[in-house]
């Protein structure tokens, strides 16, 4: 089969390697879409793959091509989307169903040869059955749907609150909607582009509030009545955001930190001592998984952009590009703000 694989920095070449085979409880599935996931660009761009040669891609979609023995939930031809966590299912976290707190774990397109092919070999549970309803775009959107979903479980979300997302990137338009779903009375977006605003509104946000605007503070604080909010996510791992869900929370909020930041911070004593003075929560979110592996997540995915109730937007996708100019695909991140959206690999071309 092809497939694009990375030998080394700025080193990923289309080339012939050997078409995988299930093993016992395993399916084969032929890719249909693998997004680009910001962890993949390091290991392409710079030398944080695991090893050489590897083949990435994690975020992915495909058919049942093939079935291992032993496999009984799974048919040729099913529509599937791939979960890419392997836990090791035997240490404490693993037995307490916290699968992304595994110490052991091994992962699809990273420390396992991926999808940037045109195969790839995944366990049965790795594989999440979708209907005709979903297309193969939005099977290769099941992760980040599910990150966004795993960050609203991991408070004690109840509807009939104020919700605030800081970031409107992918991961933040699924948490949105996530929110409205399980009956939020209120969510406001938070962004410093106007485009990005105006699609959380399309997607079902009750405002949204540009961030550079100088009295955005002021505009947010009169949408609460001046409490602050309930529920505030931060997805864009940016200092300047994690340091407004202290300023935009009420009391006795409620914080998760989705997003993963990549620069130090500190705040002054006066920022911190919100969490004092307001006794709100604040806790973090890693991954998608729950038990029984891989969780309600996954499932929940499914179901709902059947409904169509998780809706997605044709704005999520910045470019297809083909398997065979994945090369292309990676140059594209080397000029900061060149790349809007995700861009989607296609593996039949």
């Amino acid at each position: 089969m092809k497939a694009g694989v990375v030998h080394g920095k700025n080193d990923i070449r289309y080339e012939e390697i050997e078409k995988p085979v299930p093993k016992s409880n395993e399916v084969l599935i032929k890719v249909k879409y693998t997004g680009i996931c910001g962890s993949d660009i390091p290991r392409v761009n710079g030398d944080a793959s695991h090893f050489y040669p590897n083949v990435l891609g994690h975020e992915f979609s495909g058919v049942v091509e093939q079935v291992g023995e032993d496999v009984t939930s799974l048919n040729i031809g099913d529509r599937v989307s791939g979960v890419p966590l392997l836990p090791c299912m035997e240490c404490e976290d693993c037995l307490k169903g916290n699968y992304s707190l595994c110490k052991n774990y091994k992962f699809i397109g990273s420390s396992v040869f991926g999808s940037f092919a045109q195969y790839v070999v995944v366990p049965e549970k790795n594989a999440i059955k979708f209907s005709d309803d979903v297309s193969f775009e939005q099977g290769a959107f099941f992760e980040p749907a599910t990150v966004a979903l795993h960050g609203v479980k991991r408070l004690n979300y109840e509807g009939g609150k104020t919700v605030a997302i800081l970031g409107g990137g992918t991961v933040g338009m699924f948490v949105m909607q996530w929110a409205k779903i399980f009956g939020a009375k209120e969510v406001i977006v938070f962004d410093i582009a106007n485009e990005r605003l105006e699609l959380g509104k399309r997607l079902g946000a009750t405002a949204g509030i540009n961030t550079l605007d100088d009295d955005f503070m002021k505009q947010a604080m009169n949408l609460t009545k001046g409490k602050g909010f309930d529920y505030i996510f931060e997805t864009a791992g940016n200092t300047i955001t994690m340091k407004m869900a202290f300023e935009l929370a009420a009391n006795k909020a409620e914080i998760c930190f989705v997003g993963t930041p990549t620069k130090e911070l500190s705040f002054t004593v006066k920022e911190w001592e919100n969490m004092n003075r307001k006794e709100f929560n604040l806790t973090g979110s890693w991954m998608s998984y729950s038990a029984p592996f891989p969780g309600m997540e996954w499932e929940s995915v499914a179901h709902y952009f059947g409904t169509k109730q998780l809706k997605f937007d044709d704005s999520f996708i910045f470019k297809k590009i083909p398997l065979s100019q994945i090369a292309d695909a990676f140059e594209m991140f080397k000029t900061p703000g060149t790349v809007k959206g995700k861009i989607l690999i296609d593996s039949e071309k």
